[in-house]
């Protein structure tokens, strides 16, 4: 069973924390009153608590935030859902790692259905691994093992190449080229704004701005809203 939402990116341009998505996470946490936040990927987290308590208010999901639990496995056990929030992707694994919160994530997401919501770092946990974060590896978690809820990885924030650029830097394509020279999984290059709903088989492109996915060997496929993939 899977019920997961995977958002690119919690801000974009013009909107508030989550605003873009609000009505998409009040779809997927139907039902459910409370979820688990997951702050691991930012320094401050209660600050962080705070502030997705503040953005999921107006659709009345109360948040419980997982650094406040006497025993963060059972907080786990016992969420209605779950949502782990972006910021850098070394930090937050290497939390999870420390705290010994894989298995119970996974046992609770992969085993028992529980909703899962991931933005940018949290999306980057459902991949098999972190290798294709934009992320610097401000720490060294034990392992680039994910949560592995997906059998396929995803570049959160997306960026297309401007050609009109005089930057010499590699772009995210090239990055994505060089990802492939040393691995087959297939990568989805997820631009802000978009987000995919995995509901069990099914994978599901939402947002407005789409994604690109790449496969080793071959010519990146544009993906649109509404596009439904063989992914999972």
């Amino acid at each position: 069973m899977r019920n997961l939402l995977l958002i690119s990116s919690s801000r974009v341009h013009g909107t508030e924390f989550l605003e873009h998505c609000r009505e998409a996470i009040a779809e997927h946490l139907q039902g459910c009153q409370s979820l688990l936040f997951v702050p691991y990927a930012l320094k401050d987290h209660q600050q962080y608590a705070d502030l997705v308590a503040s953005a999921l208010a107006p659709i009345g999901i109360a948040v419980n935030s997982i650094h406040n639990a006497a025993n963060v496995s059972a907080s786990v056990q016992q969420a209605e859902a779950i949502f782990i929030g972006g910021g850098n992707t070394f930090r937050l694994l290497k939390t999870i790692y420390d705290l010994q919160l894989r298995e119970p994530l996974r046992e609770a997401v992969q085993g028992r259905g529980t909703p899962y919501l991931g933005s940018s770092a949290g999306t980057n946990m459902a991949c098999p691994t972190i290798r294709t974060s934009n992320d610097m590896p401000i720490v060294e978690p034990p392992s680039f093992e994910a949560l592995d809820f997906i059998p396929f990885q995803i570049n959160p924030h997306f960026i297309d190449a401007d050609p009109n650029s005089t930057h010499k830097g590699e772009t995210r394509e090239q990055r994505i080229a060089e990802f492939h020279e040393e691995n087959s999984t297939p990568v989805l290059g997820l631009r802000e704004g978009s987000w995919l709903k995995v509901q069990n088989e099914q994978c599901t492109l939402h947002g407005k701005t789409g994604a690109k996915l790449f496969l080793p060997n071959a010519n990146p496929a544009e993906l649109n809203p509404g596009d439904h993939s063989n992914l999972v």
